[in-house]
């Protein structure tokens, strides 16, 4: 199911997907955390972004695991990505349910005349909780997608794989 798309590795196709939306669902709930005056607006795309992390995280997982098994002589060439990629995996997880906690526990005032849209925080300790844990997690997510995808492009720029 995760070795091909067409004639391609499915690995191929995916970690570009999660090149991008990896960082931009940290970032985007990252901003939702800190700046309250736009979490009306932000509510659902951080909550969409943070779980599609995760499912992007996943699916480049097990791809890669699928290329391996493939192509059974990259498994020492791809070792330090491989790794990394699994650590990638778990922090994503972490941030899809730090992600929800946000969604869940973090209010913020509406742009909207009608107010509209405006939820209360449940307690100001529990806000600052929540915003520490996107911070840390979303810089974990961002550090750790660039050090994977380092891994991997430097095994594949480098000529280091086997012919």
């Amino acid at each position: 199911m995760f070795e091909r798309f067409g004639d391609l590795p499915l690995h191929v196709l995916v970690i570009h997907l999660a090149v991008v939306v990896l960082p931009v669902a940290a970032l985007t709930v990252l901003v939702y955390a800190l700046v309250p005056r736009w979490r009306w607006l932000l509510r659902w795309p951080a909550l969409v972004l943070g779980v599609g992390a995760l499912v992007c995280a996943f699916v480049a997982k097990k791809s890669g695991e699928a290329f391996v098994a493939a192509v059974p002589t990259l498994q020492k060439t791809v070792a330090l990505h491989q790794s990394r990629g699994n650590l990638l995996f778990w922090y994503c997880l972490i941030f899809a349910v730090v992600a929800v906690a946000a969604f869940l526990l973090l209010g913020g005032p509406s742009a909207l005349a009608s107010g509209k849209g405006e939820k209360a925080t449940t307690s100001r300790p529990l806000e600052l909780v929540t915003q520490a844990a996107v911070v840390v997690i979303a810089v974990l997510v961002i550090w750790q997608t660039i050090r994977t995808g380092d891994a991997g492009a430097k095994v594949v720029w480098t000529g280091i794989l086997p012919k």
